[in-house]
């Protein structure tokens, strides 16, 4: 199964007031997709796939995922079919902020994407699933 959606929502506040501003990623993003895991619920003992494309466009970050044949990836491959799951989220490392309130984030280092119940930023969703 693949899917497709935002991990992060570019110059919208998320659920803890931070900003997250185009470019945040430009660094990370030259490592290249493949070196961004694919987590569930951000538990890093948790792969359930790969990303197959990773970049940044006037809305925000835009994956495109593959879920795993294994255990994790089938379970989480269930709760998309059903609608149970359909948020993502991205987990990071602060170089770079400015302001206060809101902190505004314009310098990220990428460490994962994550499929999650409840994204930080509500926007940030799989938009289209394709069973393979």
């Amino acid at each position: 199964m693949r899917f497709a959606g935002y991990a992060a929502i570019f110059d919208r506040p998320d659920r803890g007031g931070d900003v997250v501003r185009g470019g945040a990623f430009a660094r990370s993003l030259k490592r290249g997709a493949g070196a961004v895991p694919l987590l569930w619920q951000h538990e890093a003992g948790r792969p359930i796939g790969r990303i197959e494309y990773l970049k940044e466009d006037a809305r925000g970050l835009r994956v495109i995922g593959r879920l795993s044949a294994g255990a994790a990836g089938r379970e989480a491959a269930e709760f998309l079919k059903e609608g149970a799951v359909s948020g993502l989220s991205f987990g990071y490392r602060v170089r770079t902020t400015r302001g206060e309130a809101p902190r505004e984030l314009v310098d990220l280092e990428l460490v994962e994407v994550s499929l999650v119940t409840l994204p930080m930023q509500p926007r940030a969703r799989v938009h289209a699933v394709a069973v393979e």
